[in-house]
């Protein structure tokens, strides 16, 4: 009897070398961040994190839109709705925010020692994120699925402490901008920030982490079921 079976979809060569690039260049942009945030600390202290790195940091992330594009055409199998809730919360950190309010990331002005810290912290937390997880997808693609154990590791272990020290980093910084708002640019945008941090931030904090739970269990179960296979 013939089989009816209908064979696996072929991923298109042309989609997967450019994911690939897309990838391996974002994570090269991310560890660039990650080198000058480890550099600027090690010299100066995190005060001198943001003239070095603000800029870059903040044209990097926005590259990361093109993943809102990617889940919306499906290229991707992302999720949307959880794709574009960690791009726009990480744009109104540099746009709404650092971008508005540098000082607050230098440590004086309405800054202070604290936001300077936290800036730097937050940075740290993103690129180390993001070194990961392009690092862990380019290999993924190039090697038909088998990146470097290590790497898989991380992917799924290492936000358990790099999400609670970004997410406390952006909250204390859009805390702090609530204030500048009001006096630089106008009283309704500093309602709108100190909503977004007490009303907005917590369930969409929840959200992307219990997504991230969720995807670290998927794929715990897949590799406990692979190696269960091997060994019988």
């Amino acid at each position: 009897m013939a089989d009816t079976a209908k064979p696996a979809r072929q991923p298109s060569p042309v989609k997967n070398g450019y994911l690939i690039l897309y990838n391996a260049a974002s994570a090269i942009l991310w560890l660039t961040v990650l080198g000058r945030v480890v550099g600027a600390n090690v010299t100066k202290g995190p005060q001198l994190v943001y003239p070095t790195t603000g800029e870059f940091c903040k044209w990097t992330q926005t590259l990361a839109g093109m993943e809102i594009l990617h889940s919306l055409f499906g290229v991707v199998r992302a999720p949307f709705f959880t794709t574009f809730m960690q791009v726009f919360s990480r744009y109104a950190i540099v746009w709404g925010v650092t971008g508005l309010f540098p000082d607050l990331a230098r440590g004086f002005g309405f800054g202070d020692a604290w936001s300077c810290l936290a800036y730097s912290s937050m940075l740290a937390a993103w690129a180390t994120t993001e070194v990961v997880r392009y690092s862990y997808f380019a290999l993924s693609l190039s090697t038909g699925g088998n990146p470097p154990y290590a790497l898989h590791w991380l992917r799924y272990h290492a936000f358990f402490v790099l999400y609670p020290v970004g997410i406390s980093s952006e909250a204390y910084l859009i805390w702090r901008a609530v204030e500048p708002a009001r006096e630089r640019v106008d009283p309704l945008y500093s309602m709108v920030l100190f909503g977004y941090l007490a009303l907005a931030y917590p369930p969409s904090a929840y959200i992307l982490y219990t997504h991230m739970m969720a995807q670290r269990r998927k794929v715990m179960r897949g590799t406990k079921t692979a190696k269960t296979k091997k060994t019988t």
